[in-house]
């Protein structure tokens, strides 16, 4: 045991020397070590950081209360939920056919145990003035001063509202508005003024945009306000925060849940009960997750680091060879006063442990200072506060245990080839003649063999994702084992080349020891750049067939639904203004009930309309029995499959601009802009009739009939239970538009003068618009720039046609494959340079040009860069074409299943799933890498070498 540590203590203190004297080397392997572990170290401190503990949640949510309750919206009715009061659905089985879904407020304080401690927690949005313009913000008020509430709010500058006329804000608010602490703000059409007091933050979310003001002094009366200018008021959300002496149990909390209440209690989170005692877990209708993403995403990050640890490996591997074979002569003396092999190894060992042990430390080092120096930024980037510098030395320690394994497994093959050297090769310099080994080209080979056959069962039989990246991996394992081999085959070219690549190739063929290693780096770093080429190229492809338009190419559309359209006006000119408009048309969209209703009956007082599809042309597939179950199960697949083809079940594939029901309000220059050119569409709209681009729609008679509903409640019931929606039916002739054009989501459109004169109300929606050059950048910025000021949600538009968005992607790869290429390559050549130091020599005195040497070096570089590229590239596009397949074989089983069960309409065309070659990306890998490779090795070689005598052997 003693001659053991001594031995190994001896050997890690040569290596720490060897270390020191080659510094350029031992910083290049520390730095390809060093730096995925800086990478990983950071990602995990950070992670921890922000990862909360059940306290600071609770904290957060609930400042100093027990609880929080608030309404689960179910009329009452008992609700289950989880623990967290995350997540919940009515206790009753109401997923039958012909079972209404509970719904309606609930009086929630009277769930709260008498003697409570109560702060209202209310939320609602507002239309706020700042110095740009208007803002869109929520508007939210707690008594955040009071001691309850501590810990939601962090206070930042000033002080939280004490009266009524004073706001605090978020200093994201601020920011975004230009305002500071001592201004003052105001609402649109609200005539109170308020003072900003100070400045706080969500710690959970900082990118908030919020004020905060005392409960009762802003949203109640701007409620009023809203509503005396014709207005629906805006939705306010109201939670409670109770303290309560003893807190809540789960006992207690699912006894409030009983009616119709959640309850988010500190107790419950923080000593949650089993799943077996949450009746929520035990329904069979819900699924608890059941951590197979976790899986597979361990899995996935499993098996990038071990893909990164090979590459380190093979990258590191020959510059360890480097040094063992500068130090040959000192390992020779070693041998020579009666130093074991085991000893040998053991030296070239520890220089790996000693740069894995010193890049372990460089990284975590490094990772702990930039994260703690780092963290305001961090905590902005991810916009939370970290709940505390969180640092696991477990997990840490880990990490730097892979930096040392890293460092050892690269020292390996240089350790186990530096022993086998004799001592008289190793004080004389000579290299001896060593066959390659045969058995493992065997092994690589049968390797590929497996991984081939794993990958192709899973992309033609399986459809496994996991198979096809994991026969794939097991392929590329082989072509690495395989390397040796095959570069003694690239050798046979060499008779065909000039002398200085011939000299090259041959002198990495001799030397395969170390000529593999790197091949095997550039091929792996390749393979997966073709790979993920190749895959992504492909999928553009696909999306670029499946493309749909949401408008012309050029064109756009500008809409507002909010307050009646009350700023349409002021967009329509900002797109005139800052836009190339050629044709503009204005567009309205019905309303029922108030002017300013939101579509979909959506507010008090609002109601909403259908356009009726004649009983006749609906589409048998989509019908409802009595009973409000499913007609579907009633027919065959053979049956389904043939109505998919029927007109009745024509659907719109998604594509275009979404409007209620389909249905505009708009004059002809509408045509124009979505390209409908058709005469008798144009008249037909002039002579009040409704254009149809949907045949369904329209009835025997040629009409089509639009259904005003006021009560939406009663309309939902009515749907429910299988009966007639009551209504008002106003009947248009309509004009079905010849072939099947296409109008971008547009289903139906009638002019402004024919819904005048039926009695339907309308009110500005925007514009579409044509453009006579597609718009710049800097327009789009104006435009939105003159959009912000409104603070109105704008829909916007504009149709640039398909857009590639791997671009850079591709582009970073190339770059990134082609580094570590240049990068192997050059740790070859340096290897080479040291082994052919003799040779260069004996070049040298009988009178070669001095440019040999340059020429040399530029080859073997070359030759290393292009022996690796072309075997990645041939590797790496196996997975690219097997994870296709895969996709190919799913979306057409999915497109089949969707047949049977008649879910595809008329349009719907099967899967296309191309398989690709991004020719420009293997092109630039295959004759710009190493091209670029040769020059750079041959730029950055001396063209003279040190004049010496060359040793008689």
């Amino acid at each position: 045991m003693t001659t053991w540590f001594h031995s190994w203590r001896a050997a890690v203190r040569i290596a720490r020397r060897d270390a020191w004297r080659s510094k350029g080397r031992s910083f290049l392997v520390l730095a390809m070590i060093a730096l995925p572990i800086l990478g990983v170290s950071a990602l995990d401190l950070t992670l921890r950081s922000a990862q909360l503990t059940p306290a600071q949640r609770v904290e957060r949510t609930l400042g100093a209360a027990d609880a929080r309750f608030s309404d689960a919206r179910t009329g009452g009715v008992a609700v289950l939920q989880d623990p967290e009061g995350e997540q919940n659905t009515p206790a009753g089985d109401y997923y039958s056919p012909g079972t209404s879904w509970p719904d309606g407020p609930t009086d929630v304080t009277k769930t709260i145990p008498a003697g409570s401690t109560v702060l209202t927690d209310s939320s609602g949005t507002a239309k706020l003035t700042t110095t740009h313009g208007l803002l869109q913000t929520e508007v939210r008020e707690l008594a955040a001063a009071d001691p309850v509430a501590r810990g939601i709010m962090r206070l930042q500058e000033g002080r939280f509202p004490e009266k009524n006329d004073e706001i605090a804000a978020t200093t994201q608010f601020l920011e975004s508005s230009g305002l500071s602490v001592g201004s003052t703000l105001t609402a649109r059409g609200f005539d109170r003024t308020y003072v900003i007091s100070g400045s706080y933050e969500l710690p959970s979310d900082l990118t908030a945009q919020q004020v905060n003001a005392l409960p009762g002094a802003f949203l109640a009366p701007y409620a009023k306000a809203v509503e005396k200018a014709g207005l629906p008021k805006p939705d306010v959300s109201t939670t409670y925060l109770v303290k309560k002496a003893g807190g809540f149990t789960w006992n207690t909390v699912q006894a409030i849940n009983a009616k119709g209440v959640l309850v988010t209690s500190r107790v419950v989170v923080l000593d949650p009960p089993a799943d077996s005692e949450v009746p929520l877990y035990q329904r069979k209708d819900w699924a608890k997750n059941s951590g197979g993403a976790d899986a597979a995403a361990l899995a996935a990050v499993g098996t990038v680091v071990g893909l990164a640890m090979l590459e380190i490996c093979l990258l590191a591997g020959p510059a360890f060879a480097v040094g063992a074979r500068r130090a040959r002569r000192q390992l020779g003396l070693v041998g020579a006063n009666g130093g074991a092999r085991s000893h040998i190894r053991a030296i070239v060992l520890s220089g790996g442990l000693v740069i894995g042990v010193a890049a372990a430390l460089v990284g975590i080092v490094l990772a702990l200072a930039l994260t703690f120096a780092l963290r305001p930024l961090l905590e902005d980037y991810m916009g939370q506060r970290f709940g505390g510098f969180t640092v696991r030395p477990l997990e840490l320690l880990a990490i730097a245990a892979l930096a040392v394994l890293t460092g050892l497994l690269s020292a390996v093959i240089p350790a186990v080839t530096a022993s086998r050297q004799t001592v008289l090769a190793s004080l004389t310099g000579r290299r001896g003649v060593r066959r390659s080994n045969r058995v493992l080209p065997l092994i690589g080979f049968g390797a590929v063999l497996l991984g081939a056959a794993i990958a192709l069962y899973g992309s033609v039989v399986s459809d496994q994702f996991v198979l096809v990246a994991g026969g794939s991996a097991i392929a590329e394992l082989g072509v690495v084992a395989m390397t040796p081999a095959l570069v003694g085959l690239f050798g046979r070219a060499s008779r065909w080349l000039p002398l200085s690549p011939r000299l090259a190739l041959r002198d990495a063929v001799r030397n395969r020891g170390r000529t593999a290693p790197a091949v095997a780096a550039v091929l792996a770093a390749v393979a997966g750049t073709v790979a993920v080429s190749t895959y992504a190229a492909s999928r553009d492809a696909q999306s670029l067939a499946e493309y749909r338009a949401s408008l012309p190419y050029g064109a756009g559309a500008a809409l507002v639904t909010e307050e009646g359209g009350r700023d349409v006006p002021a967009v329509r000119d900002a797109v005139q203004r800052t836009l190339p408009v050629d044709v503009r048309a204005d567009v309205f969209r019905i309303v029922v009930g108030k002017p300013g209703c939101a579509p979909y009956g959506e507010g008090e007082g609002c109601g909403r309309f259908d356009v009726v599809i004649p009983p006749a042309n609906e589409c048998p597939l989509w019908a409802v029995a009595p009973d409000g179950s499913d007609l579907v199960e009633k027919y065959t697949k053979e049956q389904r499959r043939a109505l998919t083809k029927d007109w009745r079940c024509l659907s719109h594939d998604g594509n275009g601009i979404y409007v209620e029901e389909g249905l505009l309000v708009a004059d002809a220059p509408l045509l124009k802009v979505l390209g409908i050119d058709d005469p008798g569409a144009a008249k037909a709209l002039a002579d009040g009739k409704l254009l149809s681009f949907h045949r369904p729609q329209v009835d025997r008679n040629g009409t089509v009939g639009i259904k005003l509903i006021t009560d939406p409640e009663a309309a939902d019931r009515a749907v429910e239970q299988n009966k007639p929606v009551p209504g008002e039916l106003k009947s248009f002739p309509a004009y079905q538009v010849p072939g099947s054009p296409d109008s971008y989501g547009v289903e139906s459109v009638l002019s402004p003068a024919a819904a005048k004169a039926a009695g339907l109300t309308t009110v500005p929606l925007g514009a579409f618009f044509s453009t006579d050059r597609m718009p710049s950048s800097e327009q789009r910025q104006r435009l939105d720039a003159e959009i912000a000021k409104l603070g109105s949600d704008v829909e916007l538009t504009m149709e640039q046609g398909w857009v590639d968005e791997n671009g850079l992607v591709l582009l970073a790869l190339t770059v990134f494959a082609g580094l570590v290429t240049i990068g192997a390559a050059g740790i070859a050549t340096g290897l080479a340079q040291a082994d052919a130091e003799a040779d260069l020599k004996t070049l040298a005195a009988v009178g070669a040009p001095p440019r040999v040497r340059r020429m040399l070096s530029g080859f073997q570089c070359g030759v290393v860069a292009a022996m690796g590229v072309v075997l990645g590239s041939a590797a790496g596009v196996l997975p690219a074409v097997g994870l296709r397949l895969t996709e190919e074989r799913e979306q057409m089983r999915s497109y089949q299943e969707a047949l049977d069960q008649g879910w595809v309409g008329v349009g719907d065309a099967p899967p296309y799933v191309p398989i690709v070659v991004p020719w420009e990306t293997l092109a630039a890998l295959l004759v710009a890498v190493p091209l670029g490779a040769a020059l750079l090795a041959a730029l950055v070689t001396r063209s003279r070498g040190a004049l010496a005598r060359r040793a008689a052997h």
